[in-house]
């Protein structure tokens, strides 16, 4: 009887604990990432970092001593994810300068900072295209450890191009044959990067670019390319990037004929699977808006980890937003973004949101919801569409489907709420009331 008894007490003991270790979201409507219709009154068990179950109040059974989070009258979505930031950035105007100033502080100032203002806007998973190889790969490690705050980081390193930019060799490297480009990609695939990122793709000689994507792809990382310039686009097309970045082609009105029709034969190719574009209007398409309603710079969100001869080195280069060289076209580029936008959408492309946070003016904590806010109160695409550009399809891209993108049994608890229909409102994003990373509350 005596051991009878040491085994109940043993066993409610270890039931007590693994009750401490499960949270449950009670009550708030749940948008899962796949892009059907909400779940009212959704609860979604958390055990450690993993889902262990979701459905409604009727149909799953809270264990008992189970930590409750109420989300009622929230909108619950998976974590958000940015398919294009720069953490080595941080919305200074003046490039020269911060590249030659600031490296230094690269690793363990600005580029945790970036990090930390991206998760406690919402932003689980983002995907960082272009920085110096060693910060990169450490502050990526030091977030998946725990070290630091952050998303999870998926790294491309330094830009791949035909020659780096004067002051820029750091983070850019140069590629001008097929052994060298061979020979970089295989040295980024060894240093531990998750994609390889190109520019310029159409002044490095074409062999070269081939052999580029070619062992980019032996070495399974996926491509990602700018689509400034027509022939960045068709030889993208034709070396079988993965990726494109950016709507491009600076004040034309839209894409020739011709490459439409390249992209048309691509996504007609479903045996290669979606062909993916990040189009980062925002900090196009927002700029004259800031520049005569500057508030939005005053916000401190983007303060959170920077020292304060950063930030007010930050905000001197601000200061007079209508004089800033970078964004002196953007007048004439902005009524093209949405054509372009729809053009690319009816040509077949799966859009996925990116920002190029930390370009000047754009703060990491800002940039993500105001691109799904363009997409939805400007370009009228429905909301449901961007939220799922924003969730499903970059973990669909980057191959970890089976651990993030959406709310479902067996996925890391990445999620985050808000407090109201977010379906209707998209910009309540701007203020996300609960962030969930690995079935931890950060926010």
């Amino acid at each position: 009887m005596r051991t009878l008894l040491s085994l109940l007490a043993i066993t409610l003991l270890c039931t007590g604990v693994r009750a401490q270790n499960v949270k449950a979201l009670v009550g708030g409507t749940l948008i899962d990432g796949f892009g059907g219709k909400p779940l009212r009154n959704s609860v979604i068990l958390v055990e450690n970092d993993r889902i262990t179950a979701v459905g409604t109040r009727a149909e799953v059974a809270i264990p008992a001593g189970t930590e409750i989070i109420s989300t009622e009258g929230m909108s619950v979505l998976p974590g958000m994810w940015d398919m294009h930031v720069h953490l080595m950035i941080n919305g200074h105007s003046d490039y020269a300068y911060w590249d030659t100033v600031m490296p230094p502080y690269l690793e363990e100032i600005i580029m945790p900072a970036s990090a930390k203002q991206l998760l406690l806007a919402g932003v689980t998973s983002a995907r960082d295209l272009g920085g110096p190889l060693k910060e990169s790969l450490a502050v990526r490690d030091r977030i998946n450890a725990g070290e630091l705050p952050g998303p999870t980081m998926y790294m491309s390193g330094p830009f791949l191009q035909a020659k780096p930019y004067p002051g820029t060799e750091a983070f850019r490297w140069g590629v001008q044959s097929v052994a060298e480009a061979r020979s970089k990609v295989n040295q980024l695939a060894d240093a531990g990067v998750d994609c390889i990122k190109v520019v310029d793709q159409d002044q490095i000689p074409m062999d070269a670019f081939l052999a580029l994507v070619d062992q980019a792809h032996q070495r399974n990382l996926t491509v990602v390319a700018h689509s400034h310039r027509p022939e960045e686009i068709r030889r993208g097309l034709e070396a079988g990037v993965d990726c494109f970045e950016h709507t491009g082609l600076s004040s034309a009105p839209g894409y020739p004929e011709d490459v439409l029709e390249m992209i048309r034969e691509r996504t007609a190719q479903m045996n290669l699977g979606p062909l993916f574009w990040t189009p980062t209007v925002e900090g196009l398409y927002n700029y004259e808006y800031t520049r005569d309603n500057p508030e939005a710079l005053d916000n401190d969100c983007w303060h959170e980890g920077l020292t304060p001869e950063i930030i007010e080195d930050i905000r001197a280069s601000i200061h007079r937003p209508g004089q800033l060289p970078y964004f002196q076209l953007t007048p004439i580029r902005r009524p093209t973004l949405e054509r372009k936008v729809k053009q690319l959408m009816d040509a077949g492309v799966v859009l996925m949101v990116g920002t190029d946070s930390g370009i000047p003016m754009k703060f990491h904590c800002q940039s993500t919801w105001n691109e799904l806010d363009v997409w939805t109160n400007e370009f009228d695409i429905p909301s449901m569409y961007t939220i799922k550009a924003a969730t499903y399809w970059p973990a669909k891209m980057m191959g970890v489907d089976q651990d993030y993108g959406t709310v479902s049994v067996g996925k890391f608890a990445d999620i985050i709420a808000v407090k109201g229909d977010v379906l209707r409102h998209i910009a309540l994003l701007s203020d996300v009331d609960l962030v969930m990373k690995h079935g931890k509350r950060v926010k």
